[in-house]
């Protein structure tokens, strides 16, 4: 093996060392070092498998990215500007309103009228999460709970909606 891509001194366990020789045309320049691992940590293929994991299945997960951003996004509103849980509050009545509209519109009978109520129950029921999270903080009291019920609901909902269509 030439001195080049041996390792000098002591050798560490599973790394290997190569040198690359000065480059013409360069005077009194060092070498480059290039100190490679021969495997990738544990640590490193465990993120490395939760990450393409998640990222294969971003689609049906789609519930849960929502869910942590309406915690982050409810916990920096009630830091800066506790007062639009007001303004939130009011708009959670929309989801009701669209109900009777539709109603209205295109009624619905059966599994139809009982998906759209059973959907706009939820979103209202989420609209006032945030409402109430962005006055008075996302974890406070039973806020927290009550997000992990709605988070739940969500993804179990969007993962048996996904799989009829």
């Amino acid at each position: 093996m030439s001195s080049r891509t041996r390792a000098r001194g002591m050798k560490a366990a599973g790394v290997h060392t190569v040198h690359i020789p000065r480059q013409r045309g360069r005077r009194r320049a060092q070498p480059f070092v290039i100190v490679v691992p021969e495997q990738p940590s544990l640590t490193r293929e465990f993120a490395g498998w939760v990450g393409r994991m998640l990222w294969r299945h971003r689609g049906a997960l789609a519930p849960t990215g929502l869910a942590v951003f309406a915690l982050a996004a409810a916990g920096v509103l009630h830091a800066v500007a506790p007062w639009i849980g007001l303004v939130l509050a009011a708009l959670a009545a929309g989801p009701a309103v669209w109900v009777l509209l539709m109603q209205r519109r295109r009624p619905g009978t059966g599994s139809a009228l009982a998906w759209r109520i059973g959907l706009a129950a939820l979103v209202t029921l989420a609209g006032g999460w945030l409402a109430a999270a962005a006055g008075f903080g996302p974890l406070t009291g039973p806020l927290g709970w009550l997000w992990l019920l709605l988070w739940g609901t969500a993804q179990t909902v969007w993962l048996i909606v996904r799989r009829t269509h």
